[in-house]
């Protein structure tokens, strides 16, 4: 059997028998004992802090209050809403407190009893909500459940950054691993990051080539990397990493395995009916290749045979030569555009575009790029081939083998205690803990089969390739000691703790500070530094930037195609890169949260900039940019966000505003109810209506008429923004007609309408409580976790709604630092986030 077929059954069995889910996987993880059953240390922001709670009237006194207002429809004969409120003991909290949050929540979002329904006087209402919560918390504080997160394995974007963080190696996680699927609005929930056989597969194959990569194997054969632009804008400089004065094609970071020659291929865009290359029928244009700014080449293209093609419609006359050689210079012209070139192994940015030999102002408008638009006679990248290597040899350096080989034996005699001391170190990080003999053993048995087949760095190479299979890698699994009862709650060790801390501010692994800190049983001492520390570190934008494209849903923006003539995939990415650089500005300058809604300021390109009617913004670089128009401020002026809550081809305010309950009010609608009617469009004959009127007509039917009278309000409060978020004053003809009541006050623009958010609905603050606190833990909040939200909602009030605040109250809470074990038989069963709402 080939060496490399011997280590992969070594990887097997090492891996033990693979289970269907990693609930089942039984392994030895050798981490530290858990800290002794006892009590949680006193934390700012716990809901086991009874000093905490404020005084409030006693829930059980307003009885009377929930007989009168809420039985009538919550009883035994009508069930609405599966609840069922008559006889409920509201002074038995301990078991009742699923009924009592879901009461308190819905009486505090304002949606009980429904409108039209009697309800009782406002200062009333909130002396029960108060005293329903404090009642609540009190129980918390007596009883603490942090709930209990199930052991996951790592998603894939956790997987490419840990790689990196341990071998300083850029990998394309979306060639090597399938997407993740999200629970409650995010993909590291662990409850949907389970462990198949074929998923366990896939990540030993990218173990293989990964280790392979990193170590600059002898093995790697010359592969084809095919990159591909897509509708971007051809007249406009594509990002910060193409050189100034070029315009369209694209840039890419590359993976070079090895020092070795490498081809360079592009193919042109090409008329999509009869094929010929676009753009080179009169003009002859320069394309530059450059690897890490550097130029390689530069290729000339167009212009070589000017005049119409003879063999667009019809074959090309055989006596004809001219048109032959035209014909066939318009389909084959980009065939030139190869180079053979020697590159050196390491990650590089690969760039090929368009530029401007003699940039010149009568050049820029033929192009377009000042007037706005896309020339459809421009030429265009369509695709850059890298193929490679040939002739390959092993690197002497790269950032990957500088971070691995820590060592190097002068002789034969020394190459096993420098294998052991490279093999140790890196699984060290890579198990987020210290590891002892019991775990390195088996990867210095597989490193010495590989050193076997050849020498010491293949050897290495299996090593790593061990490591990065393993479940001590691949899993995040927090073990209970034999001692603690079932059910029980007991306190992280410090190194479980330290590795929820970095996977929740870094998406990866923690650093060795972190670890050794841990490890010395003094990261709780320390946690308030060590928070910071992590936050001020470049990857904590990971964090801030994966939180946010789910939190807010604009990841979703990459899926959609409007039909909107201004959009194109330039356009797309602008509007993503908005939100990210807004958003991460607002956690890096920790600004209050509402400024969230409010802020005066964005970021911007021209192409964006133009989208939103602003002038004297020109190139592809994003800057801060102050907004005077009010209707541009804050979150609900991008237009990311407006897109991402809109249909291909019109706006919807039925979209919009449940993206503003869920996201931002924290109150979501139930699913629609099944055969609803399609809304009715303008036909083109009769007199056009505006969306407001459709939909009114649509709100008669009394099925419909209870959710959509919550969430139409709120989208109609954005209507004057387009299905891509450009400003408009008519939709198909109609006037439109944006004002809105809510709470008896009329909102007329979206100034009123985010003041109205954040001041009649203050449900802001818990909201993004909820929300990140959810990504926090890696799985769905419960009934129980409630009273963690309030606390850290009361906190956030008493320091200006800072994010730090957030942050901080989140790593120091119960669910956070704390776990309860396995009920008897089996893990404790989740309740449905729904369910307790």
């Amino acid at each position: 059997m080939p060496p490399a077929s011997r280590a992969r059954y070594n990887l097997a069995d090492m891996l033990g028998k693979v289970r269907v889910n990693v609930f089942r996987v039984v392994m030895a993880t050798g981490l530290a004992a858990i800290v002794a059953a006892g009590a949680a240390p006193s934390v700012r922001i716990d809901a086991a802090t009874p000093q905490a709670v404020p005084p409030q009237p006693a829930a059980a006194s307003s009885r009377p209050l929930v007989d009168q207002y809420c039985v009538g429809c919550h009883n035994e004969r009508l069930k609405s809403g599966e609840l069922v409120l008559a006889g409920v003991d509201l002074s038995d909290v301990a078991h009742n407190a699923p009924v009592m949050e879901k009461v308190a929540r819905k009486l505090r979002g304002g949606s009980m009893p429904p409108e039209g329904r009697p309800r009782t006087d406002k200062a009333t209402l909130d002396a029960f909500i108060a005293g329903l919560e404090t009642a609540l918390d009190r129980h918390a504080a007596a009883a603490p459940n942090p709930g209990r997160v199930a052991s996951r394995r790592l998603n894939r974007a956790e997987y490419v950054n840990s790689v990196y963080d341990l071998l300083g190696l850029e990998v394309n996680g979306a060639e090597l691993l399938p997407s993740d699927m999200a629970g409650f609005g995010f993909d590291n929930n662990a409850d949907v990051l389970s462990m198949t056989p074929a998923l366990m597969s896939r990540y030993i194959a990218a173990a293989t080539k990964i280790s392979r990569t990193a170590v600059g194997s002898p093995d790697i054969r010359p592969i084809t990397q095919v990159y591909k632009v897509g509708f971007e804008s051809r007249n406009l400089r594509a990002n910060e990493d193409m050189p100034f004065a070029s315009s369209g094609g694209l840039a890419v970071r590359h993976a070079f395995p090895l020092d070795g020659e490498y081809v360079f291929r592009i193919r042109m865009k090409r008329n999509g009916t009869v094929s010929t290359i676009e753009g080179i029928d009169e003009d002859e244009h320069d394309i530059e290749l450059r690897v890490d700014h550097q130029l390689l080449k530069q290729f000339k293209i167009g212009g070589k045979y000017k005049g119409p093609d003879p063999g667009v419609l019809i074959a090309v006359p055989e006596d004809d030569k001219n048109g032959q050689l035209l014909h066939d210079y318009r389909m084959n012209a980009d065939g030139a555009l190869e180079v053979r070139l020697p590159v050196k192994a390491g990650t590089r940015l690969v760039a090929a575009g368009f530029t401007d030999s003699a940039p010149s102002p009568e050049r820029v408008p033929r192009r377009g790029r000042l007037l706005g638009g896309d020339d459809p006679n421009a030429p265009g990248i369509d695709m850059l081939y890298i193929s490679g290597p040939f002739d390959g040899k092993t690197p002497e350096a790269t950032p990957s083998r500088q971070r691995i080989f820590t060592c190097r034996p002068a002789a034969a005699r020394e190459e096993d205690a420098c294998a052991r001391q490279i093999l140790t170190s890196l699984a060290k990080r890579a198990y987020r803990r210290p590891v002892t003999d019991a775990d390195v053993q088996p990867l210095v048995a597989i490193y010495k089969e590989g050193r076997a087949s050849r020498d010491f760095d293949a050897g290495v190479e299996r090593g790593i390739e061990a490591l990065l299979s393993s479940p001590k890698f691949l899993l995040r699994i927090e073990r209970e000691s034999s001692a603690t009862a079932r059910g029980a709650v007991y306190r992280l060790s410090d190194l479980e703790l330290a590795s929820r801390l970095s996977f929740f501010l870094w998406r990866s692994l923690p650093d060795d500070e972190l670890i050794d800190v841990a490890a010395k049983n003094q990261l709780r001492g320390n946690l308030d530094k060590q928070v910071r520390r992590l936050l001020a570190d470049r990857r904590a934008s990971r964090f801030i930037k994966d939180f946010s494209e789910q939190w807010l849903e604009v990841r979703n923006l990459q899926g959609l195609d409007p039909n909107a003539p201004a959009f194109d995939d330039s356009l797309r990415k602008a509007m993503m890169k908005e939100t990210e650089l807004f958003f991460e500005s607002q956690v890096r300058e920790d600004r209050p949260l509402p400024e969230l809604l409010r802020a005066d300021y964005t970021f911007l390109n021209e192409q964006l900039a133009r989208h939103y009617g602003i002038n004297n913004i020109y190139g592809s670089h994003f800057r801060r940019v102050t907004m005077t128009d009010e209707r541009r401020q804050g979150l609900l002026g991008h237009a990311s966000v407006l897109t991402v809550t809109s249909y291909a081809d019109r706006t919807s305010v039925v979209l919009r505003g449940k993206w503003i309950l869920e996201n931002l009010v924290g109150s979501p609608p139930p699913p629609p109810p099944p055969n609803v009617p399609p809304l009715k469009e303008n036909d083109g004959r009769s007199k056009p209506t505006a969306l407001r009127e459709r939909m009114e007509q649509h709100r008669n039917n009394a099925v419909c008429s209870s959710c959509h009278a919550r969430m139409d309000p709120l989208g109609f409060a954005l209507e004057h923004y387009d299905a891509i978020g450009g400003w408009r004053e008519t939709d198909g003809g109609a006037a439109i007609n944006s004002s809105i009541t809510m709470h008896g006050e009329t909102i007329e623009s979206p100034k009123a309408f985010r003041e109205a958010l954040l001041t009649q609905t203050p449900e802001f603050p818990r909201t993004v409580s909820e929300k990140l606190l959810t990504y926090a833990l890696g799985r769905g909040l419960e009934f129980y976790d409630a009273p963690v939200v309030r606390a850290l909602t009361r906190e956030l009030a008493g320091h200006e709604y800072r994010w730090s605040t957030l942050v901080l109250g989140i790593v120091q809470s119960t669910p956070f630092q704390m776990r309860r074990a396995a009920e008897t038989g089996s893990p404790a069963p989740a309740t449905s986030s729904a369910a307790a709402r």
